[in-house]
């Protein structure tokens, strides 16, 4: 079951128009959340950041958007699809209503949600490698738009494409000054001793949901010292560990990037207080 704009549907039955502006112009945002144990990982931080880039695009948020209206909604939905005593994958995707060109008609909003099961309850760290390249065909460019989770992906699409020709798991992004800004599917972290870095907002990252989780919990690690610094493909050969963030997977280990195999034991044990985080965060 899909809900759109609070009416719950068969899939096969949305009725999505030919002139929605998400489909004609990318002129949607969405966030993709991460349910389990009867409660959506960090809602209000989902929330927070959906309300925040609507203003930024200047959609118009209704008066009824509400915290508490849209976590029923997305409750009500991995209900409606027999879900609620599994882990799912949701996305909330707003989109502004149909009509005009690129000027809008209007900037009022329209809302689907959808939920997807996944496997596991919590947060692992898979065993199967994951080998990653820089993708240089295409560059993202800093600036606040690019922090934001917009439907215009066409880099990440095309990044994934040439990971899945070339066999790696992943692919780094780099912006016009060429320097890493993330994953095709997360933020990223170096690991060098005892600091770890990850790229800063104005290079142009996405202003990840469980990026700002990592960094809260490394800030209360006294054995570590948090960098937020721009990253040059030079500095990932000489790093001891590499790992993506995202909410659904978590944290990824990189094994591998060319000729350079990497540790996986920061990446274990930021995991195991992730956890905890997740299950008393609200």
């Amino acid at each position: 079951m899909i809900n759109i704009n609070g009416q719950l549907v068969d899939a096969s039955e949305t009725g999505l128009s030919t002139t929605n502006r998400g489909l004609l112009y990318g002129d949607a945002v969405f966030e993709t959340m991460r349910y389990s144990g009867d409660k959506i990982f960090f809602w209000e931080d989902h929330y927070f950041r959906l309300m925040a880039t609507m203003r930024q695009l200047r959609m118009e948020i209704p008066m009824s958007f509400t915290p508490e209206l849209l976590e029923a909604e997305v409750l009500k939905t991995i209900q409606s699809s027999n879900l609620q005593k599994s882990s799912c994958r949701v996305r909330i995707t707003v989109w502004r209503k149909s009509g005009g060109k690129y000027t809008p008609d209007s900037r009022e909003v329209e809302f689907m949600i959808e939920a997807e099961q996944l496997e596991l309850p919590f947060y692992t760290i898979s065993d199967a490698p994951c080998e990653i390249e820089l993708f240089k065909d295409h560059f993202l460019y800093s600036g606040s738009l690019s922090t934001l989770k917009t439907n215009n992906r066409l880099i990440n699409i095309l990044g994934s494409i040439y990971a899945e020709e070339n066999d790696y798991q992943n692919c780094l992004l780099l912006n016009e000054n060429k320097m890493v800004v993330e994953a095709l599917n997360g933020n990223i972290f170096l690991v060098n001793g005892y600091k770890i870095k990850t790229p800063p907002l104005s290079d142009g990252c996405l202003k990840g949901i469980m990026r700002k989780q990592i960094m809260t919990i490394l800030m209360d690690l006294p054995d570590y010292v948090l960098e937020e610094d721009t990253v040059s493909p030079f500095e990932l050969q000489k790093a001891d560990e590499i790992f993506i963030t995202n909410v659904v997977s978590g944290i990824t280990a990189v094994t591998q990037y060319r000729k350079k195999s990497y540790d996986t034991k920061v990446a274990k044990e930021l995991l195991a207080r992730l956890n905890v985080v997740a299950r008393f965060n609200k």
